[in-house]
């Protein structure tokens, strides 16, 4: 049928074999698990939080049981895939089959496969703790935000832009208050979408500062500005 011109793909059935085979070898857990032996609720891992807390949670729940010393090294294999959901359940279904000698080579393999889902999570945290300061101008929190994003591990453009406009003050200027609405309301997902907003909005700033200046320095700005207007106004009426 596949040499047939127009003819569509045969679709291949699921292999059986791959959901009754076993992760680790029949020999390194050799012990029956009495129908009696029940896991306490045991949060059920996803892979997105820490895979070393979820191992202590989970032996310890084990031990709860009391199972003789020569028991415990079967029931912490065999019961482990239980614990999982999701990505950590895809992972465990991965895993070839008869590659797993002991519950210790299980842990490490979990440990390793997951950390990187942990440092992710830390990338996370990190950028979305960048906010612009009270009296930072719009174009100095921009520059701010792209040297701390640079000393970060990679962080993907959809996080940076939500970040970004998470960050932004509204109290701080007019213009950092207009970029915010902005991006809230155009849904801006892309580092792309915030800079071109950033460029639109920024001359709202020029027009009110004149140019960059430091934060101590710009309430003198404005009253220099406000008695230069008065003073013109003065001559225009003599």
């Amino acid at each position: 049928m596949d040499q047939i011109p127009g003819a569509p793909p045969v679709l291949k059935g699921p292999d059986s074999k791959k959901y009754t085979q076993l992760p680790y070898k029949p020999s390194v857990a050799p012990e029956l698990i009495l129908k009696r032996f029940k896991i306490p609720d045991v949060p059920k891992y996803d892979g997105t939080s820490d895979p070393k807390e979820h191992i202590t949670t989970y032996t310890t729940a084990v031990k709860v049981n009391d199972p003789a010393p020569h028991e415990i090294e079967s029931v912490l294999l065999k019961k482990f895939g239980e614990t999982l959901t999701r990505g950590g359940l895809t992972w465990y279904s991965l895993l070839p089959e008869h590659s797993i000698d002991s519950f210790e080579m299980l842990t490490n393999s979990f440990i390793k496969a997951h950390a990187g889902d942990r440092k992710v999570q830390a990338r996370k945290a990190d950028i979305f703790r960048i906010a612009q300061g009270e009296f930072e101008l719009l174009r100095e929190f921009v520059t701010r935000f792209q040297k701390e994003r640079v000393l970060l591990p990679a962080v993907p453009d959809e996080w940076a832009a939500e970040a970004f406009t998470k960050g932004l003050n509204p109290r701080s200027s007019y213009a950092s208050r207009k970029l915010k609405e902005s991006l809230l309301e155009f849904h801006a997902t892309t580092w792309a979408d915030v800079h071109n907003w950033y460029e639109s909005k920024i001359s709202i700033e020029d027009d009110q500062v004149g140019f960059p200046t430091p934060a101590k320095g710009r309430e003198k700005n404005k009253e220099k500005s406000k008695d230069d207007f008065d003073t013109d106004r003065r001559s225009s009426r003599g």
